[in-house]
């Protein structure tokens, strides 16, 4: 797709946009696992008084529902056929994967699709051909799709900005366009993210404007290339989307989407608690039938002249009670109950656990879990199992696709069509004890299941499945008589002369 300056700009310009739509809901949803939570729900009459108090304080429990299927997502191999050994053509995958850190940047890549429903990969080559892969965030990235063939990328855009340019690349299967304009600035809100990516430009009327469309975009030059737009030699874009259970019809979800408003109403509970355990968690003292105190007013000489009354929001804020009438008597009231709230707190956090398939044991130590066998304590997690293997399914296609552009930055096109049906070689989603993975596979193993099949099983790479069998034909060649006690016994004795008995 060979483009004109026009058209390019076109491009950004609309990408641009669905990027800066999507910044607000990131920037939300990112906040919240991070724990930096506004209170919300409070009355605003409880909100004049107490608000400001609380404003900083949340219980975060959007965290721990984003964790716990991200510790099971874990890419362990790579196949692109039924060839039990690993080829060479694998060997260079695998070695492009690790090259990248991929390990590492897969764990920040499937949290950032977890919390914002999507992340994308951008994979590119080096001055040796070598592919770079980098994770990127859904507040800067988008990809076009093609309307009737939905899994085949049109045009990618990647913005950023420092403290005083904005920048911008985007990538079609043919070319590289760089852009750069001024950047004046966000309407962010304080946050790590801003909700808005408006730059301002002045115009040749000295008129101060939004850049809201293509206004102020020009050739990003300073880069070291000697091109400009850049050729894009691998023909298919370059930036990879994953996309955490996508919804026909919909955009990808956010594994804690559903969770922050019962976070804010727990907020909510807990400043109630907080504020109830300060002015009520102790007997108070009321008085009865007096007028409110007050201070005398004094003239230069000493004199009493007139009196103020003490304002009784501060008798209130310092737990003293005025009561008017026509008999004066002191009496108090006993502490409050505040396991009243706790016991809502612990109800909302179970809807947290059902609605988000998070075992009720990672929220609540002990809540409904107490001597539960092993048993129990697996189909406690089978919906958190079954929800990676979900987001495992969907994460799969990217996956092929970062191998696939592997294979296109170093000019192995025939390879890079292979990777397209590759097999994605995921870590086991249910949570086993070393025990019982170990009594499973010798199981296996007595059953008659090779060896190297057990060992992916088990956890290994492909690289460390291979050294493992290297170390076992080793062992056999150095000590043949153990390999044959291990194996069960002897061989059979070799038959004697013909006509023996």
């Amino acid at each position: 797709m060979v483009l004109t300056v026009e058209a390019a700009l076109q491009w950004t310009d609309r990408l641009h946009r669905e990027i800066a739509g999507r910044r607000p809901a990131v920037a939300r949803a990112d906040e919240y696992y991070r724990g930096v939570q506004r209170l919300r729900f409070a009355s605003d009459k409880w909100a004049e008084y107490n608000a400001a108090r609380y404003k900083d304080f949340s219980d975060n429990w959007c965290a721990p529902v984003a964790n716990s299927p991200n510790e099971r997502l874990r890419v362990d191999g790579f196949k692109l056929d039924d060839d039990p050994t690993q080829s060479d053509d694998e060997k260079i995958l695998w070695r492009d994967w690790q090259s990248n850190d991929m390990d590492a940047q897969s764990s920040q890549g499937f949290l950032g699709s977890l919390i914002a429903g999507r992340s994308y990969v951008l994979v590119w080559g080096d001055e040796r051909d070598e592919p770079i892969a980098t994770w990127e965030r859904a507040d800067q990235v988008t990809i076009a799709y093609d309307v009737e063939r939905p899994g085949r990328a049109t045009a990618a855009l990647k913005t950023w900005h420092d403290d005083t340019t904005e920048f911008a690349t985007l990538y079609t299967p043919d070319e590289v366009w760089k852009w750069e304009r001024p950047w004046l600035g966000s309407s962010g809100h304080g946050g790590p993210l801003p909700l808005r990516a408006e730059a301002f430009f002045t115009t040749s009327a000295g008129l101060l404007v939004p850049a809201s469309d293509s206004l102020g975009w020009k050739e990003r030059r300073n880069t070291g290339d000697d091109k400009w737009p850049l050729p894009n030699p691998m023909g298919v874009v370059p930036m990879v989307e994953m996309p955490n259970r996508p919804m026909l019809g919909s955009d990808p979800l956010s594994d804690i989407a559903g969770t922050m408003a019962m976070q804010d109403a727990i907020n909510l509970l807990w400043a109630y608690l907080f504020n109830a355990a300060d002015a009520a968690s102790m007997p108070a003292r009321v008085v009865m039938g007096q007028e409110p105190p007050s201070i005398p007013i004094l003239d230069e000489n000493g004199q009493v002249v007139g009196k103020q009354t003490v304002d009784i929001r501060k008798l209130a804020e310092d737990r003293i009670l005025w009561l008017t009438g026509q008999n004066t008597k002191i009496d108090q009231w006993d502490a409050a109950k505040l396991d009243v709230f706790t016991g809502v707190i612990e109800t909302a956090v179970t809807h947290i656990a059902a609605q988000t398939r998070t075992p009720p044991h990672y929220l609540v130590l002990g809540k409904g879990m107490v001597n539960v066998n092993a048993d129990g304590m697996r189909a406690a997690e089978t919906g958190l199992v079954k929800k990676v293997e979900e987001e495992q399914l969907f994460f799969s296609p990217g996956v092929r696709g970062i191998n696939q552009r592997f294979a296109l930055v170093r000019g192995k096109k025939p390879l890079a069509d292979r990777c397209r049906f590759g097999d994605v070689k995921w870590r086991d989603a249910e949570n086993h004890s070393e025990a019982q993975r170990v009594d499973a596979l010798q199981k296996l193993g007595a059953l008659g299941f090779p060896f190297a099949w057990i060992a992916e099983r088990y956890g290994l790479s492909p690289t460390e499945v291979e050294r493992v069998l290297a170390m076992r034909d080793t062992e056999r060649q150095q000590d043949p008589l153990a390999e044959i006690v291990r194996n069960g016994g002897l061989p059979a004795l070799p038959a004697g002369p013909p006509g023996e008995e």
